[in-house]
């Protein structure tokens, strides 16, 4: 498997996302929309940069779960609500998200789909071939 960062010369450079990713071999892993939620499913206390790093610890906890990391992930799609700034959150969101850009998509909305909820992070995520992977699945990969 293997991804490759597009980030042509020509092109503004953020240390945060890349341009594009060539996602080349493997299989595609789609984590849906992740909110800032604990581990009985309430939405975490302390406004939108807190349930934003709450997001993405939920997608790194799915990513965990398949035996990937950030540095499989191919696109993150952030979205949040029209009254959260982008600069509040996407600090908080990125902080644990450690050294692996990805192309990503920022949308600001109406809502979210569920109340309360200030921010909702998805990912795709390149996993190895089913022949190259050496581990099980987890329990909670559903055949």
């Amino acid at each position: 498997m293997a991804l490759t960062h597009i980030n042509p010369g020509s092109m503004h450079h953020n240390p945060h996302f890349s341009q594009a990713i060539l996602v080349e071999g493997g299989r595609l892993l789609f984590i849906g929309e992740q909110n800032g939620v604990d581990a009985s499913g309430e939405i975490v206390a302390g406004g939108a940069a807190a349930q934003a790093a709450q997001a993405i610890e939920q997608v790194k906890l799915v990513l965990a779960d398949v035996g990937a990391d950030t540095s499989a992930v191919a696109k993150l799609t952030v979205y949040f609500a029209r009254d959260v700034e982008l600069d509040d959150i996407i600090g908080p969101a990125m902080q644990s998200w450690g050294p692996h850009p990805t192309a990503i998509t920022v949308l600001q909305v109406h809502a979210l789909g569920r109340a309360g909820a200030l921010v909702g992070i998805e990912a795709v995520v390149n996993l190895p071939a089913i022949d190259a992977v050496d581990h099980e699945l987890p329990s909670s990969v559903i055949g």
